[in-house]
């Protein structure tokens, strides 16, 4: 099987990405996004005949070509010639090229997989460095993975050589990912050991350190990392889904392929939550361990540890001393530190003391917590907050008066201590509202538990953003929250543009009533 377009999956992802921007831009600066784009029009609209059904569908080899240069599905010859271009609506052809994405997506991702098996994980010098346990965490079951990938692709290649108008390809998506994709949650669950492993080896053995080195400057690789080949399988199977989404919504509404892309798109949704499940879930419990262990109990103890327990937000705040009423900087230290740990279920106060342990002195339900802005009161009580424990470790109510080191670091910790109250744009219960949105143009990688990841061309509403620079917002294509700095985005300016992203959005998740009603109200971190 030659993989299609000579171009690695990496490659062909971010170019891919870069072209939905730019598209994005584009629609985002004329004044009626109703407009089709340049790279959007079709020599024809007329009416879609039963010609097509006529004529015997011409051999397509476009993926058993590795010099072939198309990207789109009405550049290839064969359709050129057959003429469907002139008979084919225009959101035909949109649907045609949403699909044929897809496949030779597949095609790019199946030669990239290909590499870091033959050109990495085989070569004999590498396989005399690593001992076998090591070789084992270091690529997992990529052979699965890559044995699935091909058996998904040659039925998509089936489809498309069956008829130059492709019927569908979210039937094949579905059976596959009911059938096969589980190979990918054992891949990604063991990421964690995966990167811990790598560094270590980087570290540990020069040997190892020299062969990578020397394997990533081969020409092959187009100066692309190992590191970039080993997380392929994640990125992968979240841009599948992506991809099905783009399809559902171009598809006719109540149609029998708009049900098929449903069915897929919930398919392939489940095996992705499962692999982001599979990813938090060591590295979780390895911290509620270490956290458990730095904590000494002033008052009833609480068992830290839970399965069903993680850490949203932890750091220090200052404590306003004395009652609420004494708001005066007379007295020589008007604040005092403490720290919080705050969990989904459970929030934790300390006094940081020394041995890099922590003094706990109240806590409360995380359901109990209450949080009200103190506006326009002065300098010295910028950036304060009340925090109220309806409930807290004496069973009654409690008030904190709290200062964080900046307006983005208020914000986020009010937003985490109570997650349901209304935002700067949008309240929580209302989802329909014409809020800003954002889309990314650069990439960011969390660095904190109520920090967002994000990928190029993401789109989100922006619920909340402050003076310095840190915007709250909601991935459109998953509902996920969290913050990142505004500087990676670009806003959305266009209102039909806007009106239309959250449209698709409520499509792609209406096969599911209870997905829904989270829309703008689920629990984040």
């Amino acid at each position: 099987l030659c993989p299609f377009l000579g171009l690695l999956y990496q490659e062909y992802r971010d170019k891919s990405t870069r072209e939905e921007i730019e598209t994005r831009r584009l629609q985002d600066s004329q004044t009626d996004p109703e407009e089709t784009s340049p790279s959007e029009e079709t020599p024809s609209e007329a009416e879609p005949t039963s010609t097509i059904e006529n004529k015997a569908p011409p051999q397509i080899n476009l993926l058993r070509n590795s010099n072939s240069r198309f990207n789109l599905w009405q550049d290839l010859p064969e359709v050129q010639n057959s003429g469907v271009l002139s008979i084919l609506q225009p959101d035909e052809i949109k649907l045609q090229e949403a699909m044929f994405e897809l496949v030779t997506s597949e095609a790019s991702y199946y030669k990239s997989l290909n590499l870091l098996v033959s050109h990495f994980m085989e070569n004999e010098r590498l396989k005399k460095i690593l001992h076998q346990s090591e070789a084992h965490i270091l690529f997992s079951n990529v052979l699965d993975v890559m044995a699935v990938s091909e058996r998904f692709l040659l039925d998509l290649e089936q489809r498309v050589e069956e008829n130059i108008v492709i019927s569908d390809v979210c039937d094949i998506v579905y059976q596959h990912t009911v059938n096969h994709f589980s190979v990918y949650i054992t891949y990604v669950s063991n990421q964690t050991y995966q990167e811990r492993a790598y560094k270590q080896l980087l570290q540990d053995k020069p040997a190892f350190r020299e062969v990578i080195s020397q394997l990533e400057l081969d020409p092959k690789c187009k100066g692309l990392s190992f590191s970039s080949f080993l997380i392929l399988p994640f990125q992968r199977i979240t841009r599948l889904k992506l991809l099905v989404q783009n399809i559902l919504k171009k598809v006719e509404e109540k149609s029998d392929r708009e049900s098929t892309a449903l069915d897929a798109h919930k398919e392939l949704e489940t095996v992705v939550k499962a692999c982001n499940e599979g990813v938090r879930k060591m590295s979780r419990t390895e911290q509620m361990i270490s956290i458990q262990k730095k904590l000494e109990f002033k008052i009833k103890s609480v068992p830290i540890i839970s399965h069903s327990r993680w850490l949203l937000k932890q750091g220090e705040l200052q404590q306003m001393n004395g009652p609420k009423t004494s708001r005066t900087l007379r007295t020589k230290k008007l604040f005092r530190e403490i720290y919080l740990f705050l969990f989904n279920d459970l929030l934790v106060i300390c006094r940081q003391i020394p041995g890099d342990k922590y003094q706990v002195f109240d806590s409360a339900p995380r359901g109990l917590l209450r949080v009200e802005e103190l506006e326009d009161q002065g300098q010295s009580l910028a950036n304060v907050f009340i925090l109220r424990l309806l409930e807290n470790a004496d069973d009654r109510e409690a008030s904190y008066m709290l200062k964080a080191s900046s307006q983005s670091e208020m914000k986020r910790w009010m937003i985490s201590l109570a997650p349901n109250r209304r935002t700067k744009f949008v309240s929580f219960t209302s989802r329909l509202v014409d809020c800003p949105q954002i889309q990314c143009v650069h990439p960011y990688v969390a660095q904190q538990p109520d920090e967002l990841s994000l990928e190029l061309a993401d789109v989100l509403n922006i619920l909340d953003k402050t003076d310095d620079g840190w915007i709250f917002g909601e991935r459109l294509h998953d509902q996920e929250r969290g913050w990142f700095p505004s500087s990676i985005g670009e806003e959305i300016l266009n209102p039909k543009i806007r009106a239309q992203n959250l449209k698709e959005c409520f499509r792609v998740h209406k096969s599911d009533d209870s997905q829904r009603r989270k829309l703008g109200s689920r629990n984040r971190q």
